[in-house]
């Protein structure tokens, strides 16, 4: 079994920054790819950034719309997620969550999720 507990969400103005972290149960977490992603009311949840396993090169990747204001990084020892989230828009307004990518499931295919943390930018 798989748990995720975002945190770090909150209000901040535009060009603000926020530092969100997820802890990891699980000895998955090591091994795999890690993700953040953020989901608004109506819409899809999309994976804005995510990161390989340190024993493959721990690379990064970004969605465009967060290239070079957002930076993703793990510690392994810690099985600890982080999303360093810099110069904030209102469009980055969305509720995040850490996951697998591809997400983890059970065994019957359901997706295990966290709460995730509420993200708003506004002035």
């Amino acid at each position: 079994q798989v748990q995720l507990v975002e945190s770090g969400g909150g209000l901040v103005q535009p060009g603000g920054s926020l530092t969100l972290s997820c802890a990891a149960s699980g000895r998955m977490f090591s091994i795999n790819t890690m993700g953040w992603y953020r989901q608004t009311p109506g819409k899809e949840r999309e994976l804005v950034a995510k990161i390989t396993s340190i024993t493959i090169g721990g690379s990064t990747k970004y969605a465009n719309s967060v290239k070079g204001r957002f930076t993703i990084s793990r510690d392994n020892v810690k099985n600890t997620l982080s999303l360093q989230m810099n110069t904030l828009k209102p469009e980055d307004t969305a509720v995040y969550y850490c996951n697998g990518d591809p997400p983890f499931t059970d065994y019957s295919g359901r997706e295990y999720w966290g709460q995730g943390t509420q993200v708003t930018v506004s002035s």
